[in-house]
């Protein structure tokens, strides 16, 4: 008879909910139980590849520490005691590798040079999915304000990016943020304060920079 992740564990667990859940399936992750590995993969692998992405900039970067958040939750996944949620303890993990990419990138990539590379070839955005019943001009138009918005998120200070990201984007309580960042409730108010004036202020340089739209899509003559 196959095992249960929600039947695993039943007579020790009494918790309810998605306290409960997290606490079964990291016992069954300790189990080492394939449905487990099945079940982590696919509630967070996505959702930790949008935040690596978006503190990064980066697909490639984004899709390495992936690799390395998970490898890092199989290792570890001992230490979990349910004081956090599962999400909560895997985003801590991810934003910590983010950092340390960030640090090896400074360390050595930055002496690298591609001259055949287009930068705007690099980034692969994955999460826009174009609404067929809108025209072509109306998707280019978002798609380009998507880019903006992203282009304007990579300019960051990093340290308000990842607030503004986990609150904006990934839509997690001050609370949350506070314990995955290790900081005060004051200090992530503050930086996301500060990261959207700062968002704010990018994009209006942006928009200031940008030519202007053209309203009415030429015809082909």
């Amino acid at each position: 008879m196959t095992t249960s992740i929600l039947d695993l564990g039943a007579d020790r667990i009494a918790e309810t909910g998605a306290e409960g859940d997290d606490l079964r399936l990291a016992e069954a992750l300790r189990q080492g139980l394939e449905c487990a590995y099945e079940e982590l993969l696919s509630r967070f692998q996505q959702p930790v590849y949008n935040l690596a992405l978006r503190l990064l900039g980066d697909a490639t970067e984004a899709a390495d520490v992936v690799q390395e958040v998970f490898l890092k939750v199989f290792r570890n996944i001992g230490s979990f005691r349910g004081h956090s949620t599962l999400k909560t303890w895997i985003y801590r993990i991810t934003v910590n590798e983010a950092h340390n990419a960030r640090r090896w990138f400074f360390r050595h990539r930055r002496r690298e040079i591609e001259l055949d590379t287009n930068p705007e070839d690099t980034r692969q955005w994955k999460e826009a999915i174009p609404d067929r019943r809108r025209s072509p001009y109306d998707v280019a138009v978002e798609r380009e304000q998507h880019v903006m918005i992203e282009a304007a998120l990579s300019r960051l200070n990093p340290i308000f990016r990842e607030a503004v990201v986990l609150r904006d984007i990934t839509g997690l309580s001050y609370e949350e943020i506070a314990e995955i960042l290790n900081v005060s409730l004051g200090t992530v108010k503050s930086r996301i304060l500060r990261g959207r004036e700062a968002l704010r202020d990018q994009l209006a340089g942006s928009l200031n920079l940008r030519p202007a739209l053209r309203l009415v899509p030429k015809t082909a003559e």
